[in-house]
């Protein structure tokens, strides 16, 4: 292979910079989070500001609204159009969904404050219970706010997301891998950098990784279903506040390794039952997934990931390929994601404070609670399924209990099910990821149970 040494450097600089950027915790503002998640901060915060990224949103899912709308009669403008197509033209079913994100977001853009329209009120006393119940602080404002922050991370992170996926890290890593990912969690090798980005930087960074796998043909349907629903995770810094809500700071060590833990024993299992255990084998795009066995002509795996992440670099077509799949993965995550998290989450944010479904969900949970010896087991039952909707929520309700035990239980396992629909879960299912939202709740409850068959006996131990 000609210039072999500037290949590795086009391997190595690359793709140690995107390991830095991604995986690598650094402390900032007396928390730990990644490099790209402060860049878009500070882009959200400092150069364009907080309100007028509100405003942003509401441009992106009114675009989104009416292109979807528009593609359903298959314009040629979009159709011949590779990105345009990609991202409006939908089933639908999903131009509804973002429809009703436009909707949402506009109601809450004027009625709820401090999304940048000058004109909003300080209180939503007086108004109808549809637009209180819309731009409500626990509803359509808690969703806004929630994409606002996705604006900027999926801008950065699609644009830098490539240090990680185009210069043969995935390839290097996973031939080193796949011996270890496949017989325990049948995934490839490289699903460890999809797992490693999410636990350590945040559950959509993972998620944006594995749709653009799936994408690229590395990842058959059945691989990235499991990689998504079982590998995505709260970061370490939401998880501690998670913690500090319940007031049990001072355990984040047990309690991070516990969470630890129990992703592991989720994924042991659930990547072997329905429905995950019944997806399809098959690929988007043939040809690209990495063999499981090592080739005739090679020493060692190593030698094995390094020829084939070398193969990798040589075929990248230089700065223009690079930012063109960043503009294509950001522009597809704008108009595709935001508005299905806005309304799903809006929608979900709805039921759960105006009706007592997710508690009445919760009750078939009381008894397994009861019968594991869970103090307040009622209590801690009625917060099991409405973290469907929000990772939050149940440590809001939960904070009130007098039992420490309970508190910690429901800290834990609020972040172990992870699949929330205004956030992880919102994104998994509005992806070209092969999980409808049905899947995603049977997963949901599965991660829901293992996690309290496993929690609740070392909660025991340590309180």
């Amino acid at each position: 292979m000609e210039n072999k040494g500037k290949l590795k450097a086009m391997f190595l600089i690359p793709s140690l910079i995107g390991v830095l950027i991604f995986m690598i915790p650094v402390k900032f503002n007396g928390g730990w989070t990644v490099i790209v998640k402060i860049i878009a901060d500070w882009l959200k915060n400092s150069l364009i500001g907080y309100e007028n990224v509100g405003i942003v949103c509401l441009v992106i899912l009114t675009i989104s609204a009416l292109l979807a709308l528009i593609a359903q009669a298959k314009p040629k403008f979009i159709m011949d159009n590779p990105i345009l197509k990609d991202c409006f033209a939908c089933a639908p079913v999903w131009a509804i969904i973002r429809v009703i994100g436009c909707i949402c977001v506009w109601v809450t853009f004027l009625f709820a404050p401090g999304f940048g329209n000058p004109n909003a009120p300080e209180s939503l006393d007086g108004y109808n219970v549809v637009i209180q119940a819309i731009a409500g602080a626990d509803q359509g404002a808690l969703a806004y706010d929630l994409i606002i922050g996705l604006v900027f991370v999926f801008l950065v992170a699609s644009f830098l997301l490539p240090l990680l996926t185009d210069f043969g890290l995935l390839e290097y890593i996973g031939a080193l891998l796949t011996k270890f990912m496949r017989p325990v969690f049948k995934v490839p090798g490289r699903a460890a950098v999809d797992c490693i980005t999410s636990w350590i930087g945040d559950g959509t960074l993972g998620v944006m990784l594995t749709c653009n796998q799936y994408e690229g043909g590395y990842y058959n349907a059945k691989e990235a279903s499991i990689i998504a629903t079982l590998f995505s995770a709260v970061s370490i810094t939401f998880s501690l506040v998670v913690l500090d809500e319940v007031g049990l700071t001072h355990m984040f060590g047990v309690y991070y390794l516990l969470i630890c833990f129990v992703g592991i024993i989720c994924a042991l299992i659930c990547s072997r039952i329905w429905p995950l255990n019944k997806k399809p084998e098959t690929y988007l795009v043939e040809g690209k997934a990495m063999p499981d066995t090592l080739p005739e002509g090679y020493k060692s795996s190593s030698e094995y990931g390094m020829d084939l992440a070398l193969k990798r670099v040589a075929a990248h077509k230089g700065v223009g390929e690079f930012f063109g799949n960043g503009l294509k993965n950001c522009l597809s995550m704008w108009f595709g994601v935001l508005p299905t998290v806005m309304a799903v989450g809006t929608i979900a944010l709805i039921i759960a404070s105006y009706t007592p479904i997710f508690e009445w969900l919760g009750l078939p949970f009381y008894p397994l609670l009861q019968l594991l010896g869970v103090p307040e087991a009622k209590a801690a039952a009625g917060t099991m399924v409405i973290g469907f909707t929000d990772m939050f929520t149940p440590a809001i309700l939960i904070a009130g209990c007098e039992d420490a035990m309970t508190r910690f239980i429901v800290a834990v396992i609020s972040i172990t099910q992870v699949l929330f629909l205004d956030e992880v879960g919102g994104l998994i299912i509005s992806s070209k990821l092969p999980v409808n939202l049905g899947e995603l709740f049977v997963i949901f409850l599965e991660r829901t149970i293992i996690s309290i068959l496993v929690v609740v006996p070392i909660a025991h131990l340590l309180f």
